[in-house]
Parts: C-alpha cells; structure tokens; sequence
C-alpha cells in the first residue's frame, strides 16, 4: 500500500528525577550528600533511509513516545538514559508541526537523522547542590519534560525525472521498457494510483531516477482526479519529461492535453514550467499519429522527440536526451525544489522570562517559560526545594515586578497550579 501523508503524535521522555541521598558506610561519619542525578528522558529521531518508499508504517502507529529517564540514586549514581526512539523514513519527507503550522524537517539524504522531540533533562540529586556553605544540602529536581508535537508528514517522491501526462499516454509503458519498475498497465484512466520509480541507464552509462507519476486531468490543482495528492511529487524533479499521445484513439487533441497539462502545472506552482521539460510524442506506432504530431510540431515550435514505448521505437534517443539535460541542470543547479519547504528562520522577539497581570479577583498571576521550567523542576512537597525555587525567581526579578505592580504583605500570587502568600 501507498502512503504519502500521515499525521502521528510524538512525545519524548521525561527526565528522571534527582533523590535526596547520603553516605551510610561504616567508619564514614558524617558522610556528605549522595543523590545521584536523573537521566535524560529518551529522543524521538527520524532518519532517512533510501530503501523505504511509503509511510505505511507509521499510518498504522500514531502515537510514538520514548522512554523516560531513570531516577538518580544514592551513593551519586545517576539514572538510566531513557531510550530513544528510531524512526525510519522514505527519502523526501518533510515534518510539519500541526499545532504552530511549520516545517521542522526536511528528510533528503539516506542516513540522515535529525532529532524530532528532544527528551528533557534529568533533575539534579542533592550532591549537586552541595557548597562550603552548605554541605548537607535537602534539595534536589524533578526532571524536565520531554518535547511533544503533533505532526504531519508528507512523502513527495525524490526523482531526477518525472513522466506526467494524461491518463493512458504511455507512461507506465514507458517506465517498464527503460527501467526495472514493473507497474500495473491497462487501457483505461488511472491504472497507475502511484508513484512508480526506476532506475534508469542511458546507452552510455549515465543513469538517472524516473519517476511515473499518475495521470493528471483538468481541474488536478483542485483535486479533480487524483489531484494534488500525486501533483506534489512533481515539484521534487530535476526535467519534466511531458508525454503527449500522438495516436488520439479516443478522440482528444494533443496539443489541447499538451496546454492543459502545463496549465494544471502552472496553476499548482508556477516554478513547475520554469522547470526543464522534454515533449515526449508517444504512440508514434499508431495510423494517425505522424499526420498528427506533424500538426503538433506546427502549434509547438519546440523540439518534440516522437518514440513508441510499446515498439521501443525511438527510446534510446530519449534517453540521450533525458541524460544530457540532467548533465545540465546539474551543472548548472537552477533553483529547483530539491529541497522542497525549507524551514524558514525569521527573527523574533526572545519571549520574556515571566509576566506578571493581576487578576479580576486581586490575584498576582506570574506566568513565563522560565518560570514554567523551574517550577516543573520543583517539588514542593519538600521545605528546602520550595525555598530553591524562591530564591530563584526572586533572583530573576520576579519580586522587585510585584512590587512594582503594589503588591502587599498577605497577596495572593499565583504560579501555574500553586497560590503564594507575598511576605514583605
């Protein structure tokens, strides 16, 4: 089966939590702080693999999550890493973040990996926290959170070439007499319901990927037909090599599918006819099809190299020509959406460490990344992890605010899930 586009749910590890510990050993006294750290929660990574050509995969596992990191114990051991997670995709996938609407990830390499969720960080142990002025300290951190995202992942097939064409002009054909590819043919509209690669190898040795993409009709670009679900591989190919059936056993004009064809190109993306395209006359083994690529060739006035894929008439000619193209585009490197939807890096205001706004009911409400991360980072079940985090907020400015804001001694001040009472 043939997936092109999925979205899954990714979430990291958590990381572990650091203990409060000390030395119990025999003729130790007074033995120092012992808690080990927590390790870092487990990764969510992509890696690009060449032998992979469809999500299938993942359309049947939704939500992946990675192992948390262990616990820190005594004695200074720290926790366990968590394990991460290895996710293998095709070439030419890209990563969209649902939930802000952008690109993350751009897979185009085979081996590549590139880490989707980060796991967080293990909390720190007591010993950590241990100074000259205070040896035996009573404090220690919960762990960071791991990353979590909801995704979509879209396949565009990675080609050098890709055939496009009405339905039925011969592409599979074609694909089946140059390459290795074996793809379902028969002659009716939209035997081919995916992409087919091939290898293909000109008489002189160059080779090259084709890719046979299904057959478009009018009105592709809005998803007539199977539409932009197969129009979005065309824009990872290098030549556009555009097949026109020259025979018109059906009845329709060649040159009004050759229009057409552009026309839905053009409406999708125009940097498509930007794109080198080779006019491929095919059926030439047809009773009509000299009188009407002759027509053709009027209306055109570009170079039209007529084969039968079904005779192999003409093929090696195409294939020179295919190959020298490439030679070129390749020399040259136009800008071509090899790498389709690069993420984009656009300036932006840092966030502030916290805000702070006074609620309808008198409440000081303090709010901010930096605040949420070290108030994940506490527990306050414990006397001396509260008064950490207090020190701490106090040094990032968060008091000297309140009390710019007219906070007095007895006011509520809310942190996330936890109301304070200010004491001057």
């Amino acid at each position: 089966m043939f997936i092109d586009s999925v979205k899954i749910y990714v979430k990291a590890g958590k990381g572990g939590d650091g203990i409060v510990a000390f030395r119990r050993e025999k003729y130790v006294p007074k033995g120092g702080p012992a808690g080990g750290n927590g390790g870092r929660g487990g990764s969510v990574i992509f890696v690009g693999d060449s032998n992979l050509t469809t999500l299938l995969d993942l359309h049947y596992r939704k939500h992946i999550i990675a192992g948390d990191g262990q616990n820190g114990m005594s004695k200074n051991k720290f926790g366990r890493d968590g394990e991460d997670i290895i996710i293998k995709v095709p070439l030419g996938t890209t990563v969209t973040d649902l939930d802000r609407g952008v690109v993350i990830a751009d897979v185009t390499t085979d081996g590549q990996q590139i880490v989707i969720a980060s796991g967080g960080k293990g909390g720190k142990g007591n010993a950590a926290f241990a100074t000259p002025r205070v040896p035996a300290p009573y404090i220690f951190e919960k762990g960071d959170p791991g990353e979590e995202f909801n995704l979509k992942l879209d396949l565009k097939v990675l080609a050098d070439v890709g055939l496009v064409g009405f339905p039925s002009v011969g592409k599979s054909t074609l694909i089946s007499v140059i390459s290795e590819a074996k793809p379902k043919i028969a002659d009716y509209p939209f035997t081919t319901l995916k992409p087919n690669l091939g290898v293909v190898q000109a008489p002189d040795g160059r080779s090259f990927v084709v890719a046979d993409l299904p057959g478009l009709i009018e009105g592709a670009h809005l998803g007539a037909g199977l539409g932009i679900e197969f129009l979005k591989h065309i824009e990872r190919t290098r030549v556009i090599v555009h097949i026109v059936d020259m025979g018109s056993l059906d009845g329709r004009d060649p040159y009004q599918d050759y229009l057409t064809i552009n026309k839905e190109l053009e409406s999708y993306d125009m940097e498509l006819l930007e794109r080198p395209q080779i006019i491929v006359a095919n059926k030439m083994d047809l009773p009509e099809s000299e009188e009407n690529l002759k027509r053709f060739k009027e209306l055109v006035k570009e170079e039209v190299i007529p084969i039968s894929a079904a005779t192999k008439e003409n093929i090696s000619t195409l294939l020179y020509k295919i190959a020298d193209t490439l030679d070129e585009v390749r020399a040259q490197e136009p800008k071509l959406k090899i790498n389709e939807q690069p993420v984009e890096y656009t300036y932006q205001e840092p966030e502030a460490d916290f805000t702070i706004a006074r609620d309808e009911d008198g409440v000081f409400n303090v709010t901010g990344p930096t605040i949420k991360k070290l108030f994940d980072r506490t527990d306050f079940n414990f006397e001396e992890n509260a008064k950490l985090f207090a020190r701490r907020i106090r040094n990032l400015g968060v008091d000297a605010k309140l009390r710019e804001l007219g906070v007095k001694t007895g006011d509520i001040v809310r942190i996330f899930d936890y109301e304070f009472e200010f004491i001057e």
